[in-house]
């Protein structure tokens, strides 16, 4: 029996245009055929040099033929899968593995404390069980600032992932979104969100 609660992964799709590709592939084809009766039928009976002249065209022509047709046919019914990313865990949930991510930053003046920060919380807002994910900074640099941007971003994520879940945030960096996104229907929450990422950025820009 059939599960009632399956969800696909993935969906299928055709492609677009396939009929004209088909069109295009069919007097290709015929015109193939013509070429290797062509070889066939008028094969030179005369000197040595023609007739290996005309076998070494007819044996290109039929590599040509071979490729032409590995790639006609690998095309012939082309589709495209659709993934549903947020089933994965539905379906998956507890099976799913533990991951840890390592984020690694050295220098505070070529790597902005800001954008580490975007980097963590982007990873840390992935739509994963949380307590499969594990997130690690590795500053080489040993900055203090760095150290305090993470401590500023650990009281931001108490309110940024959240919002992700909640708004299915896409992208999850919080730069990132904000830069593209308009305000939403609940524009007293977007906004005190926005502040306070506006906030950690300014307070730790080098």
């Amino acid at each position: 029996m059939a599960n009632n609660n399956y969800v696909p992964l993935f969906e299928t799709k055709q492609v677009k245009g396939r009929l004209f590709f088909r069109c295009i592939a069919a007097p290709i084809f015929l015109g193939i055929c013509f070429i290797v009766m062509y070889r066939v039928m008028f094969f030179p009976v005369g000197g040595k040099a023609e007739r290996w002249t005309w076998i070494g065209l007819f044996l290109s022509e039929l590599w040509f033929c071979l490729y032409w047709f590995l790639t006609t046919v690998s095309r012939w019914n082309s589709v495209y899968r659709l993934p549903y990313i947020d089933r994965l865990s539905q379906r998956f949930g507890k099976e799913l593995p533990g991951i840890d991510i390592f984020v690694c930053t050295a220098d505070p003046l070529m790597e902005p404390p800001s954008m580490v920060v975007n980097t963590v919380l982007s990873v840390m807002a992935y739509d994963y069980p949380p307590e499969k994910l594990s997130i690690y900074l590795s500053d080489d640099g040993g900055s203090d600032l760095t150290f305090y941007a993470m401590l500023e971003a650990a009281n931001f994520s108490k309110t940024w992932l959240p919002f992700c879940k909640k708004l299915k945030v896409e992208p999850t960096s919080p730069e990132a979104y904000f830069r593209t996104a308009s305000e939403p229907v609940n524009a007293e929450e977007w906004l005190s969100v926005k502040v306070n990422l506006i906030l950690i950025s300014c307070t730790h820009t080098v």
